[in-house]
């Protein structure tokens, strides 16, 4: 598996593209900046066949449409998510100073499920808290929170669909995995699950 991460979009949004042995790909979290991920996915001469969203919030969803015209790669969203996509006061992008909306076919992802790209094998997991569905995406060693956890801290939770009990309860569920797991947030530096262990304050009460 080559990682790819783009810092894209208007709140600074990593947006990754995992490419398979085959130069098979998936865009997690297209936020913005859509060119920039299109000249990747050119210059890499890249088949992107899934795009992934970890929740419906602009900023994780600006760039879709772009991605969609240039990829015809299918969109999969949580079904608890899709209301977001199609609302512009719930999706956030009032907020940022656009009217963004989307009513594209989407494919549901339900806990448990594993998309398969190439030799990549993503396992999905419902993490809600920070949208009711927000999703991790699991891939080897790695996993991607979307705004469920960042170095030293944790999504919001006073979001519109947002709660802070669920979110903890979210938590639990990934700090199962083994302390060397890669955490890839959507927002900020990549961390490990050792390290929010010992460092993260909103995780002292789970252990």
């Amino acid at each position: 598996m080559i990682l790819h991460k783009l810092v894209v979009g208007p709140l600074g949004t990593n947006c990754y593209v995992l490419v398979s042995d085959n130069k098979e790909a998936v865009v997690i979290d297209p936020g913005g900046d859509a060119k920039t991920i299109l000249e990747l996915i050119r210059k890499k001469e890249l088949i992107v066949k899934l795009i992934i969203l970890t929740h419906g919030h602009y900023d994780h969803i600006g760039a879709i449409v772009e991605i969609l015209k240039n990829t015809n790669a299918p969109i999969y969203v949580h079904k608890d998510d899709e209301a977001l996509l199609k609302e512009p006061s719930r999706n956030l992008s009032l907020y940022l100073g656009h009217n963004f909306s989307i009513d594209l076919p989407l494919e549901n992802i339900y806990d448990g499920q594993v998309l398969t790209v190439g030799d990549l094998e993503l396992g999905i997991i419902h993490t809600p808290g920070h949208t009711p569905g927000s999703v991790s995406i699991k891939a080897s060693n790695i996993l991607f929170t979307g705004d469920l956890l960042f170095a030293g801290s944790v999504g919001r939770t006073d979001l519109s669909g947002g709660s802070f009990e669920t979110l903890m309860n979210s938590l639990k569920q990934i700090l199962n995995f083994s302390d060397e797991t890669r955490i890839l947030p959507g927002h900020g530096e990549e961390t490990t699950i050792k390290e929010e262990k010992e460092l993260n304050p909103f995780l002292r009460d789970l252990l």
